[in-house]
C-alpha cells in the first residue's frame, strides 16, 4: 500500500519488501519479509546479468529553475554507435551514490538491475534515477506528497512537474547519444512521483508508468480507509522513514522498530490509546507520523496532497499498474487511471491490475499469494508481454505484436487475464446480495421474519484481529488470508449463500448498504467479502524439490478466502470533512465502498459476508464514543451493542457488479 521504503527493510513474516523497488535506492539488499506502508523496491531479484558490463555510471547535480540542485544518477550504454531513449525514476529512497562508504568490493556500486525488466536493459536505454527534493543527496525541502498547487512555497520547496521538466531539459542537452524521448516509471511513492511529474508534461516525455501510485493518502490509499487510520502499516513505515538533513548518504544497515512482542496486536492493545502508542517513539520518529494521525478528517492537509484533480495536460502515453491484493495503495491505480482519462481524453491511457501485492509484479513471479494459487507466473507475463512492449513502442517506435487493451485485469478464481474497454466492464450490472435470517445470504430481499436484525457486543479492549496468527508489520498475504478464525467469534456477524450452482463473476466496486444502530455514539463497520471453498477442496503438498506451493499446514477444505474487506468509521457516514455522532439506538443507513474486485466465485463454492466493528491492529481502535480519537483517553473506550437490520425497508446487503 504505500511508498517504497529503503532505509528500513523491516524483517517480518510473509513480507512484501522482498520485491525491492527496482532502483529506488542504493545500499539496501532486497528483503523478503513484511508489507509496510511506503514499501521499498530498490533492488530487483537477481536476473543473472551484470549491468556494469554494458553500462557506465555518471552522477550529476542538476539545477532546477530556483537554483536547487537534484542529485541524479545516469547509466549510459557503453555501445555509443546508436542513440537511446531515457527511462527515468524519481525517488525519496536514494538514487545511489559513489560517495565514500558506498562501494562494493572496492568498486563503485551498481544495482543488480537498472530497469523494471531484463528485456529493457538488453534492448538498451539510458537509465536515470533521481533523488527528489530534500532526500538523500538532493538539495531543497522535502514535502509529504508534494502539493501541486500550493499558494505559497517555502524556501527550497518545488513542484514535481516543474522539477521533471527542468531535469528533462538538462538531460536532453547534456547526455550524448539520446534519441530525444523520455519515459518515466516508479512503484509506490515513486509511482506518485511518476504521476505528478507528467502534469503539464515536457513534450519529450512519451511514456509514463505510475505503478502502485499514491493518489490520495486519505481516500483509500496508505493512511486512511473509510476514515479509519491504517495503524500497523503506517507505524511500521514512519518509525523508519525520517526527516533528513542534506546531503545524507544511504544507510547500508537495515533497521526496524523493536516491538518487544511477537504480535503487534498485543503491543498496540497494551497501549490502547494513540498518545500511549506515540509515546513509544522518539521525537524524530513522530515527526512525520504524528501529522497523519492528528489530521483524522479530510481537511486541507489531505486535500492539498491529492494529485488526481491536477492530472491535466498529460502528453505521454500512460500505463498505470496495480495489484488486487495491494495492502498499501489499492485505490491509487484506479484513481490515476480515471483522472488521466477524464482530463486527457486523447491521451493513450491503459490500466493493468494483476493478482499482486504491493509491487509484486516487479519482485516475484506472481504465481501465488499465501495459500492461494493463480496457476501462472503472472508477473513474468506482465513484464514480458505488457510492460516491455509499452516502453519499446513509445520510446523506440517498435510496433507491438498486439494492441494494448484499455484495461487488462486478472480475474481471480478462474485465474485468467481479461481485456476490457473500460472499468468497470460495461456488461457488469449492479446486483445486491441481501442479509437474511439465520445467517443466510441471497439475491432476494428478506421478508418480515423474527426480530429483523442481528446484533453483537463490540468491545474495543477485545478487538477482532485482522489475521489469525501472530505477526508484526502487515503480512502481505492478509488480503487473501483464511477468515475461519473470525467466523467463530461472537462479535462477528456471518452471512453465507447456498452452494453455488454456477459461477458468479464480480467485476467492479463492492458497495455495502447497511442499516445499523449502536448503543454508543460512534462505531466502525468492517465488511468483508469472502470466497468459501468446498469442504472437499484439496490441500496442496510440497514435492520433493520443495516446489508446489503449500504450506500444507492449512486445510483448504472450507478455506474462507478474503476477497475484499474495508471499514467505514461510522461518524463519517455523511461526510469525511464533518464527523457526526450516532444517536444511541437510532437506526442509520450506511452506504460506502470497500474497493474493486475482479473475482469469480466458482460453482461449488459459497459467497460469505462478515460484518464486525474492529479489525485490529490493521486499523486503529474506535473508542465507540464520539471523541477526537488521536486524543482519546482509556476511559473513552466503551463496549457497545451493534445491530445490523435485515427487515423490509431496512434490508442490509452488498451491491456487486455481476458479469452476465
Amino acid at each position: 500500500m504505500f511508498r517504497i521504503l529503503k532505509e528500513a527493510m523491516i524483517r517480518r513474516p510473509l513480507s512484501a519488501l522482498a520485491l525491492g523497488a527496482l532502483l529506488a535506492c542504493a545500499g539496501a539488499q532486497a528483503a523478503n519479509e513484511s508489507a509496510v506502508a511506503h514499501t521499498n523496491f530498490a533492488d530487483a531479484p537477481a536476473q543473472q546479468r551484470n549491468p556494469r558490463e554494458h553500462y557506465t555510471k555518471y552522477e550529476y547535480q542538476i539545477p532546477m529553475r530556483d537554483g536547487v540542485k537534484l542529485f541524479t544518477v545516469v547509466y549510459v550504454p557503453k555501445d555509443s554507435s546508436k542513440s537511446y531513449p531515457f527511462l527515468m525514476q524519481r525517488t525519496p529512497y536514494s538514487a545511489g551514490t559513489r560517495a565514500e562508504g558506498e562501494t562494493r568490493y572496492g568498486v563503485d556500486w551498481f544495482p543488480r538491475a537498472l530497469s523494471p525488466t531484463p528485456e529493457l536493459e538488453q534492448s538498451g536505454y539510458i537509465f536515470v534515477t533521481q533523488d527528489v527534493r530534500g532526500r538523500y543527496m538532493s538539495e531543497g525541502a522535502w514535502q509529504e506528497m508534494t502539493p501541486h498547487a500550493k499558494a505559497k512555497r517555502e524556501k527550497g520547496e518545488g513542484s514535481e512537474s516543474e522539477d521533471m521538466y527542468d531535469t528533462v531539459e538538462w538531460l536532453l542537452k547534456h547526455i550524448p547519444n539520446n534519441n530525444g524521448r523520455v519515459g518515466i516509471w516508479g512503484i509506490s511513492y515513486p509511482g506518485f512521483y511518476t504521476a505528478a511529474s507528467i502534469i503539464d508534461s515536457h513534450p519529450a516525455i512519451k511514456a509514463a508508468s505510475p505503478q502502485a501510485p499514491i493518489a490520495d493518502l486519505y481516500m483509500g490509499d496508505d493512511s486512511y480507509h473509510g476514515g479509519a487510520f491504517m495503524l500497523s502499516a503506517n507505524f511500521d513505515f514512519y518509525t523508519n522513514f525520517l526527516p533528513q538533513k542534506n546531503p545524507t548518504l544511504p544507510n547500508r544497515a537495515r533497521s526496524s522498530f523493536d516491538y518487544g512482542e511477537a504480535d503487534a496486536y498485543d503491543f498496540f492493545l497494551k497501549r490502547l490509546t494513540m498518545p500511549n502508542i506515540l509515546a513509544t517513539l522518539s521525537a524524530e520518529q513522530r515527526a512525520l507520523l504524528e501529522p497523519t494521525i492528528v489530521h483524522d478528517t479530510y481537511d486541507e492537509f489531505w486535500r492539498s496532497r491529492a494529485i488526481t484533480p491536477h492530472m491535466k495536460n498529460v502528453k505521454a502515453a500512460v500505463l498505470t499498474v496495480g495489484g488486487w491484493f495491494d495492502a498499501e495503495d489499492p485505490a491509487g491505480p484506479f484513481a490515476i487511471y480515471d483522472a488521466v482519462g477524464k482530463y486527457n481524453p486523447k491521451t493513450p491511457n491503459s490500466l493493468v491490475i494483476g493478482p499482486w501485492v504491493h509491487g509484486g509484479w516487479a519482485g516475484s513471479d506472481g504465481a501465488r499469494l499465501g495459500h492461494v494459487s493463480f496457476d501462472a507466473k503472472t508477473s513474468e507475463y506482465y513484464r514480458r508481454e505488457i510492460q516491455f512492449p509499452f516502453f519499446e513502442q513509445h520510446l523506440k517506435g517498435v510496433k507491438p505484436a498486439r494492441t494494448l487493451a484499455n484495461v487488462n485485469a486478472f480475474e481471480t478464481g478462474t485465474n485468467v487475464w481479461r481485456s476490457y474497454a473500460s472499468w468497470p466492464p460495461a456488461p457488469a450490472k449492479a446486483k445486491t446480495l441481501y442479509f437474511g435470517p439465520n445467517g443466510t445470504l441471497s439475491w432476494q430481499q428478506p421478508a418480515a421474519s423474527g426480530t429483523g436484525y442481528d446484533e453483537y457486543v463490540a468491545d474495543p479492549r477485545k478487538p477482532v484481529p485482522y489475521i489469525g496468527y501472530a505477526a508484526t508489520g502487515v503480512p502481505r498475504e492478509y488480503m487473501v488470508s483464511d477468515q475461519r478464525f473470525a467466523a467463530t467469534r461472537p462479535d462477528v456477524l456471518v452471512y453465507q449463500s447456498e452452494v453455488l450452482e454456477q459461477d458468479v463473476t464480480v467485476a467492479g466496486p463492492v458497495l455495502p448498504k447497511l442499516f445499523v444502530s449502536t448503543t454508543g455514539t460512534d462505531a466502525d463497520w468492517v465488511v468483508k467479502l469472502i470466497d468459501v471453498y468446498p469442504a472437499e477442496y484439496p490441500t496442496p503438498q510440497l514435492d520433493r524439490k520443495g516446489n508446489d506451493v503449500g504450506p500444507p499446514s492449512v486445510n483448504m477444505g472450507g478455506f474462507q478466502q478474503l476477497v475484499r474487506g474495508n471499514p467505514l468509521r461510522g461518524k463519517f457516514r455523511n461526510s469525511f470533512e464533518k464527523p457526526e455522532p450516532f444517536t444511541p439506538g437510532k437506526q442509520e443507513v450506511l452506504n460506502f465502498d470497500i474497493g474493486q474486485v475482479n473475482h469469480t466465485f466458482r460453482r461449488g463454492h459459497r459467497i460469505m459476508v462478515q460484518v464486525q466493528s474492529s479489525w485490529f491492529p490493521l486499523i486503529d481502535l474506535n473508542p465507540q464514543t464520539f471523541v477526537h480519537i488521536p486524543k482519546a483517553k482509556p476511559e473513552d473506550f466503551q463496549k457497545a451493542t451493534q445491530r445490523v437490520y435485515r427487515a423490509p425497508g431496512a434490508a442490509s446487503g452488498l451491491q456487486l457488479m455481476v458479469m452476465p
